[in-house]
Formats: structure tokens, C-alpha cells, sequence
């Protein structure tokens, strides 16, 4: 197996390869003056199994077309067969038509994907379950949801004083997140969750979450700690405004698990000032530097995609 990084998250694909005790291949990307990009193979991959590594924020244009040449150049230099992990798929938000005259957005990334030869695909914590069925190539949709599982285990372990197990309730920020939270709720010895209805306006896309749903059950009012766990977070305002609602009905503290660190440009500030005690991403999606704050704590799935690909 030989290990390819696009330019889109060097640092996860190099802890991806020590994990599975390889050095990466190296690839020639040189950009011309106009922006255009070239791609070259330098190592002999014929016959080879391949995997190239590469997410798709914050230049999602960009870093598909450089993924669609790398996979391209690996099948002209003849592998055997080209794995893309693409941790994070951009434009899955725009898996169907909203409206009158729209694109599908998605289902042209992944025609283009499997035209040039991509075999497989790994990513992770898809927006939809129903994404990995406009595919006509193996997918393999996994989730960081045991990596967050794990260290929900050891800040609730006395190892730190964040909080304790037992009057901590999960919190879905919005009704599609109920299926995910209702999995880690089963990873943690079955701890409550509640999910929030939350409405946004379709013009400003400013959201306002207003009460807690009436159908959660597990809404335990002397709970003083909340986990509230996204797919990603894009503008904060939705974690914004979920921390102010459960602050609103007695929670004491906030800590947030969010896969995908997507953060648009405002969101440092948003999420910075928030009420929110800390917030824990994965790696899907480098964070640059000045996108980091001083609550954000980033953890790795390098060791979930090793796994992966040893199977």
C-alpha cells in the first residue's frame, strides 16, 4: 500500500502513515501563476493498492479538482486501485434539489469521481445517511463518534473536573442530529439526550432556537451539564444559540463535539464569545491558525482510518 497526500490536510495523512508504520509517497503539486494546478506521481505504482488522502474545506473547488488529478495521474501511472479519504465531503449539503433549477451539486462530484477511476471511498459523518447510496463505488461512511465516546468517558472519570457522569444530559442542536445522539447515548451507558427545535430564517440564515422538543423524553431539569454533538459546525450560530436555550432552562455548563471544524470566517468570534465551555473537533478538517481560539481542542481520527485501511 503507498500513501498520497493531497495539499488539503498534509498533517492528518502523515498521522494516518506513522499509525500504519509507512512514509508517504510523494506527489509534484505545482501551481501556476493563474491558479491551475499539476499534478505528477513521482513513485512506481503499478500494480500498486493506493491511497490518497485529502479533505475538501476551507476551498472545496480547489481541493476537489486537485483530488480529481491525483486520483487521475495514480490510474494513468497504473494502480491497481485508488482509495480516497476524504474525511470531510464538501457539497454534501447539496445532495438534492431545494428549489426550481438548481444543481445537484454532489452527485456531479461524485460522477467526476468515479469517471476518473476513484475505486473506494472512506469519509466521515456524512450530513445524510442517505449520501452513500448516490454512490455506485464501495463507501465506507465512518463516524468520530467513538472517539468523542471515549473522551466523554475520561473527563466524566474523575481524571478531570469538567464535569460529572451523572448529571450530564447530551443534546441534539436540532431534530436531524436525533439518530446520532441516540448512538452515543448507547455508548455511554444509555445517558440521557434531549434534541432542540430549532428554526432558521431561509432568507437571513439566522437561527433562533426557541425550546427544547417536547417529545424528549429524557429531559432531566436537574441536569447542570450539557454535551451537545453536531456533524459540523459552520457559523457557530447554531451552537450560539443552543447554549443560550439550555443555559435558559437551568444547564450550568456547555461543552460541544462537533466532527467537521468547518468554521466560516465569523464563526472564531461567535464561538469565542459564546457561553460555551469547550469545544472539542476532530481533524477532518485542518484548522488554521487563525481560525483557532482558546476554548477549541482538536482530536485525531488518524487512528480509525489506520484501521480502516488495514482491513
Amino acid at each position: 500500500m503507498k500513501i498520497f497526500s493531497g495539499s488539503s490536510n498534509k498533517l492528518l495523512a502523515q498521522k494516518v502513515a506513522k499509525s500504519l508504520n509507512i512514509n508517504l509517497s510523494p506527489l509534484e503539486i505545482f501551481i501556476f501563476p493563474d491558479g491551475e494546478r499539476r499534478v505528477r506521481v513521482v513513485d512506481r505504482v503499478v500494480d500498486e493498492d493506493t491511497v490518497v488522502v485529502q479533505s475538501t474545506s476551507p476551498t472545496p473547488d480547489v481541493y476537489y479538482m486537485e483530488l480529481f488529478f491525483i486520483v487521475d495521474a495514480l490510474k494513468r501511472s497504473g494502480a491497481k486501485s485508488v482509495t480516497a479519504v476524504v474525511p470531510y465531503l464538501g457539497y454534501q449539503r447539496q445532495d438534492h434539489v431545494f428549489r426550481d433549477g438548481e444543481a445537484v451539486s454532489l452527485e456531479v462530484i461524485i460522477e467526476t469521481l468515479e469517471s476518473i477511476g476513484m475505486d473506494k471511498l472512506i469519509t466521515f459523518d456524512l450530513h445524510s445517511i442517505k449520501i452513500p447510496e448516490l454512490f455506485s463505488i464501495p463507501i465506507v461512511h465512518l463516524s468520530a463518534l467513538s472517539v468523542f465516546a471515549e473522551k466523554i468517558k475520561e473527563i466524566t472519570s474523575g481524571k478531570s473536573n469538567f464535569f460529572e457522569f451523572n448529571d450530564t444530559i447530551l443534546v441534539s442542536p436540532d431534530m436531524g442530529g436525533i439518530r446520532r445522539i441516540k448512538i452515543l447515548s448507547e455508548m455511554l451507558s444509555d445517558m440521557p439526550y434531549i434534541s432542540i427545535v430549532k428554526d432558521r430564517d431561509l432568507k437571513t440564515g439566522n437561527i433562533k432556537s426557541n425550546k427544547i422538543d417536547i417529545d424528549s423524553s429524557q429531559w432531566k431539569k436537574t441536569a447542570k451539564r450539557a454535551i451537545i454533538v453536531d456533524d459540523m459546525i459552520s457559523t457557530g450560530r447554531t451552537i450560539d444559540a443552543a447554549v443560550d436555550l439550555l443555559i435558559k432552562s437551568g444547564i450550568q455548563e456547555s461543552f460541544v463535539f462537533a466532527t467537521h471544524p468547518v468554521f466560516s470566517n465569523s464563526s472564531r468570534n461567535i464561538l469565542e464569545n459564546s457561553k460555551v465551555s469547550k469545544i472539542f473537533v476532530t481533524d477532518s478538517i485542518e484548522v488554521l491558525k487563525e481560525k483557532k481560539f482558546s476554548k477549541l481542542a482538536i482530536l485525531s481520527m488518524s487512528g480509525l482510518i489506520a484501521e480502516e485501511l488495514r482491513s
